[in-house]
């Protein structure tokens, strides 16, 4: 009972010392839904380093649940785990450019406290940008989380303790940055970044600890020594980009099918009940380059892949009413 009284009053003392945005869901949060209209487009590259699942014990290997390809494209609960201290790095068809608000969000797959809505299972991540692809400059993140006691994977964290880290907020909700709290800085185009570079930062409070900026400790659930330790990476949307005008982005907007996926020779999309005005997909790769679009105006169509080269494929579907989302696809 006594140390349960002591983690509650630590708990208490976090947040009262917080002042950040809360929890998804909740008034005053900045999280960003995945469907929601401000994307104008996704992380069509990505590489991935990853780390220990737990960095004190190298012989336990690396995390190795998913791979690069899962973070390219919009949020679909797939990730790639970085391990302790793993690096994913993105790139865009478009640079990101410094507008109004938040510029881009990244989205990880925390999940809620079911007793308590204000609380999360949560793994975080410090972020940095480039404007040349060789040097990086980090987002100043802070964290009020509790120091003295190690959080552990049955304990969750209180979001208005957190700012600028990825992973503050639940799946599905991305946390956003503003590329304007780094104006100024030599040797960054805040208006054409090409690359954002996400680093897990271990959430241990001794021997292998990350800190904030201001040198606290930053306490995650720690260790977290599966093939999904570490960061799970969904996806990474950017809201300002040059040469890319707002579209609405809408998940699931109608029921589609795609298989096989991998596909070899053909790709079969299907359509299940009323067919939207004006629908049609155009087939692009993850350098932004369009293939070839057509008009969907039955229920089931089939598309000739076997001459595109083997890798990651977007299919970006929209309709009459300016509505658009995307699928991804692989040929084998």
């Amino acid at each position: 009972m006594l140390a349960l009284s002591i983690l509650a009053t630590l708990a208490l003392h976090s947040i009262a010392s917080s002042q950040y945005a809360p929890q998804a869901g909740l008034p005053g949060s900045t999280a960003i839904n995945a469907t929601d209209s401000r994307f104008t487009g996704w992380a069509t590259q990505c590489t991935v380093q990853r780390g220990y699942m737990d960095i004190a014990n190298p012989s336990g290997g690396y995390a190795s649940l998913g791979d690069s390809s899962l973070a390219i494209g919009p949020p679909d609960h797939t990730i790639v785990s970085l391990g302790d201290s793993g690096i994913a790095t993105l790139s865009f068809a478009y640079p990101i450019y410094d507008g109004p608000g938040a510029d881009f969000a990244i989205f990880e797959n925390g999940f809620l406290d079911v007793a308590n809505d204000s609380l999360a299972f949560l793994e975080l991540g410090f972020v940095e940008v480039s404007s040349d692809g060789v040097n990086y400059f980090r987002f100043p993140a802070t964290s009020n989380t509790e120091q003295n006691v190690q959080l552990t994977n049955d304990d969750y964290i209180n979001a208005i303790g957190l700012n600028n880290l990825a992973g503050k907020y639940i799946g599905m909700y991305g946390t956003p940055f503003d590329l304007s709290e780094l104006t100024g800085i030599s040797g960054l185009d805040v208006n054409n970044i090409t690359h954002i570079r996400i680093i897990d930062v271990v959430g241990s409070i001794s021997g292998h600890a990350s800190h904030d900026k201001d040198g606290r400790v930053i306490n995650d659930p720690y260790p977290t020594a599966f093939a999904s330790g570490g960061f799970d990476l969904d996806a990474v949307g950017a809201i300002h980009q040059t040469g890319n005008a707002a579209v609405s982005t809408v998940a699931n907007h109608i029921p589609i099918t795609t298989y096989p996926n991998p596909a070899s020779d053909e790709l079969h999309i299907g359509i299940q009940g009323a067919i939207a005005e004006g629908l049609s997909v155009a087939i692009v790769t993850i350098s932004g380059k369009e293939l070839q679009q057509l008009s969907l105006t039955a229920a089931n169509t089939t598309i000739p892949v076997s001459a595109y080269p083997p890798g990651m494929y977007f299919l970006q579907f929209h309709d009459a009413n300016g509505t658009k989302w995307v699928e991804k696809f692989t040929k084998r």
